[in-house]
C-alpha cells in the first residue's frame, strides 16, 4: 500500500457553544479538542489503514500531548512531528453564526506551528512516502511553505503523487500563501476544491470550463465538492457524480478533511471513481454527527457498515 504524508499546522480547537455568540464577551466554551485541517485529514487517512504520517510542531504542552497520542491511536506516524519545549501549541477558536457559517480566531503562525522544519526525521518520512497531501490552510508561513516546497518536489521527483484541497478561509490568505497556493497547483495530480475554489486558478468561470482548463494544464483528476449535494470526479474517463449521505450535522468542521482523506485513499488504491466518491461521501458524512473536529473520523469497517445503512437512501 503507497505512503501517505501531509504537512502543516497542529491546533486545537476551542468552540462556542451557542449560535450567535460572539468573542467580544464572556461565553459558554467547549473544548480543547485536537485539530488542524492536515492533522483531521491524516487522522482519517490512518482509520482507512493506510499507511501516514505528518510534519509538524506542537509546544511541549497538554494541547501537543493530545494531538500526538489522538494521531498515534489512529495509527498515524509522528515521528516528524517536532516538540518544542516553550512554545504553545497552535489554537483556534470558532464561533457558529445562525447562517451555518463560522469566524475563528487563529493562533497558528506564532504558535510552536511557526517552527515547523524540514528536520532530518521528516526528510525521513518523506523519503519513505509516496503521495503527499497539501492543505491550503498549511501554507500560512515562509517556514511551512519551504517544507512543503521540498516535499512536494522530493516526492513528485520519484514519481509519487500530489493532492491538493484550497481549504481557504479570509483569515488566512495573506502574505505570500497566493504564490504558493499557485505553485502548488500548477503540480498537483489530484484538485479537490469546494464550491466557487474550483475557479481560483482558472481563466473560465464556468464548471465545464473550468474543469478542462485543470485537466488541460495536466490535472490527473479535478473533484469538486459541493456539500449537500454530494460530489463530482472529473478525470480521463469522464464525469462521475455521486450523491450526499443525508445526516444530522452536529459539527462540520472537518467534513472536507474526511472526504479528501477518503477519496485519496480509493484513488491511490486504483478503486472504481463511484466507489471512491461513495467513500469520500461516507467519510464526510459520517465527520459533522460529532462534536468536535476530528472527533467524526472513523475506522474502514465503521464507515463501510455506514454506507450499508444506507443503501437505497444515497448509492
Amino acid at each position: 500500500m503507497k505512503t501517505v504524508v501531509t504537512a502543516g499546522e497542529i491546533v486545537v480547537e476551542i468552540m462556542a457553544t451557542r449560535i450567535g455568540q460572539t468573542f467580544l464577551e464572556p461565553g459558554p466554551l467547549v473544548g480543547p479538542f485536537p485539530s488542524g485541517a492536515p492533522a483531521i485529514f491524516i487522522d482519517q487517512v490512518g482509520r482507512l489503514g493506510q499507511p501516514c504520517g505528518m510534519i509538524s510542531s506542537v509546544g511541549a504542552d497538554d494541547f501537543g500531548t493530545l494531538n500526538l497520542e489522538r494521531l498515534t491511536a489512529s495509527g498515524v506516524d509522528v515521528s516528524a512531528v517536532a516538540v518544542h519545549p516553550g512554545a504553545a501549541t497552535g489554537s483556534a477558536f470558532v464561533r457558529y453564526a445562525a447562517d451555518g457559517s463560522r469566524a475563528f480566531v487563529f493562533n497558528i503562525k506564532d504558535s510552536a506551528c511557526g517552527l515547523m522544519a524540514m528536520t532530518e526525521a521528516a526528510e525521513a518520512l518523506v523519503d519513505r512516502a509516496d503521495h503527499i497531501h497539501v492543505m491550503g490552510s498549511s501554507l500560512f508561513s515562509e517556514g511551512a511553505i519551504t517544507v512543503t516546497k521540498a516535499a512536494v518536489e522530493r516526492i513528485k521527483a520519484r514519481s509519487g503523487t500530489v493532492s491538493f484541497d484550497p481549504n481557504i478561509r479570509p483569515e488566512l490568505l495573506v502574505g505570500a500563501m497566493r504564490e504558493a497556493l499557485e505553485w502548488v497547483a500548477e503540480r498537483c495530480d489530484v484538485f479537490l476544491p469546494s464550491g466557487a475554489e474550483l475557479f481560483l486558478f482558472t481563466a473560465a468561470q464556468d464548471e465545464d470550463g473550468a474543469v478542462a482548463e485543470l485537466l488541460a494544464a495536466g490535472r490527473s483528476a479535478v473533484v469538486l465538492k459541493k456539500g449537500g449535494d454530494g460530489a463530482v470526479l472529473y478525470d480521463a474517463r469522464g464525469r462521475t457524480a455521486a450523491p450526499a449521505f443525508h445526516v444530522e450535522e452536529v459539527d462540520p468542521t472537518g467534513a472536507g478533511d474526511c472526504f479528501g482523506a477518503g477519496f485519496v485513499c480509493a484513488w491511490l488504491r486504483g478503486e472504481d471513481p463511484a466507489d471512491a466518491l461513495r467513500l469520500a461521501n461516507a467519510c464526510g458524512a459520517l465527520a459533522v454527527t460529532r462534536k468536535g473536529p476530528m472527533e467524526g473520523t472513523r475506522f474502514r469497517f465503521e464507515i463501510d457498515d455506514f454506507i450499508g445503512s444506507q443503501a437505497g437512501v444515497a448509492a
